[in-house]
């Protein structure tokens, strides 16, 4: 079974804001789970969610 991450977790993994990833959550760039009032994250889901920033961020030149 995967383990299930706070919101915390992105947050330190990614260094972005509470409003940033709550708009990648609703545009569906990361995936989450709603867990009664909480968002949680899978290890992968968050894996994912960097790599791809990390390939647009190749693909547009930024370091």
């Amino acid at each position: 079974m995967a383990k299930l991450n706070g919101i915390e977790t992105v947050f330190e993994r990614t260094n972005l804001g509470r409003t940033a990833i709550y708009a990648f959550i609703a545009s569906g760039e990361l995936r989450s789970v709603k867990v009664g009032r909480r968002r949680l994250f899978t290890d992968d889901a968050i894996d994912e969610f960097i790599n791809r920033l990390e390939s647009a961020g190749a693909q547009s030149g930024v370091a």
